[in-house]
């Protein structure tokens, strides 16, 4: 997919509008249609469940003693930590953070990017938060509060980059779906950094989703009600339930055309530059040509691309 697209260079505050007065690209049974994401309970149907992540941002990039910067990745189950020393051309060693933190890089977990790490520190995310900052790509063209990286639904603080399919949802705006009977079922994903780079290969991500959803989910099945998930951690969390029968721990799972999808019906999702991977996740729920079709209209009418982008709502036909 070529495409040639605007990129959300600052959050939608910044440029007068409210959070949730971004807009967005609904692709339905019925066709393309364009909207504000406030007009969003208009297009679900009572009963519709929409799984959340509740997965909070950390400030997860942290300076080292000489300036450069590393990024705070994914935690692994043997406490290590895959990070991301930015433009660094060195091998295994030990760099020494602000806060009298060293990091100690073992081993490469991607080449030319990503290494497996030990931290001195066993309190990550309380280290991070006293001395980290959001993370932020060339795209951005100047620093945020962490607030502006976190969602109405964060309660778990894990997440490396901001599950921005959230982000334009407001307190008000929950209550009016929550109204109407739509129903919100939490399950957590702790985002890493994610890629363009080809050939990369994933890594494992820590979710946790509750009995109760799990629950949720299949009557809904049963009932024929549709599971819709906010953003691609959501959805790569519940397929890991459906395809490998795990509901907690760390999922490695790639969502593709090839392993499709056996219980998300729709997606909420920002709109992805065209190498990332998350864009064979959306091609395995609305297949290419509808997928062609949504970028083709996003590109031509001007949508942004990114975190603090414009959205798209993805029901399959």
């Amino acid at each position: 997919m070529t495409v040639t697209y605007l990129e959300a260079h600052e959050p939608p505050e910044a440029r007068g509008l409210a959070r949730d007065h971004v807009a967005l690209l609904a692709a339905t049974p019925h066709g393309l249609t364009h909207h504000r994401f406030t007009e969003l309970p208009s297009l679900l149907l009572p009963g519709d469940v929409l799984l959340i992540n509740t997965s909070a941002t950390l400030p997860a990039a942290v300076s080292t003693v000489d300036g450069m910067a590393v990024h705070f990745s994914t935690e692994l189950p043997d406490g290590s930590w895959v990070v991301e020393p930015r433009h660094y051309q060195g091998g295994a060693g030990v760099l020494h953070l602000k806060g009298d933190v060293s990091v100690l890089l073992k081993e490469p977990y991607s080449e030319g990017r990503l290494w497996v790490a030990t931290v001195s520190t066993a309190d990550v995310p309380g280290y991070l938060m006293r001395h980290g900052k959001p993370i932020r790509y060339s795209y951005v063209d100047a620093d945020w509060p962490l607030s502006y990286y976190q969602t109405v639904f964060g309660q778990v603080p894990g997440s490396a980059e901001m599950p921005s399919a959230s982000r334009p949802f407001t307190a008000d705006l929950v209550t009016q779906l929550v109204s109407m009977g739509i129903v919100l079922a939490p399950l957590t994903l702790h985002t890493g950094v994610a890629s363009a780079e080809a050939h990369e290969r994933p890594y494992p991500e820590r979710f946790d989703i509750p009995d109760a959803t799990v629950r949720l989910v299949n009557e809904a099945r049963a009932a024929g009600q549709r599971i819709i998930a906010v953003g691609t951690t959501a959805v790569r969390a519940i397929e890991t339930v459906a395809q490998k029968g795990l509901r907690r721990g760390w999922t490695s799972l790639v969502v593709t055309p090839e392993t499709g999808v056996r219980l998300v019906d729709g997606l909420i999702t920002g709109f992805h530059e065209p190498k990332a991977s998350h864009l064979l996740m959306l091609e395995a729920i609305a297949g290419k040509p509808l997928l062609d079709e949504i970028y083709r209209e996003a590109v031509q009418e001007g949508y942004l691309f990114h975190e603090f982008g414009d959205l798209n709502l993805i029901l399959r036909r």
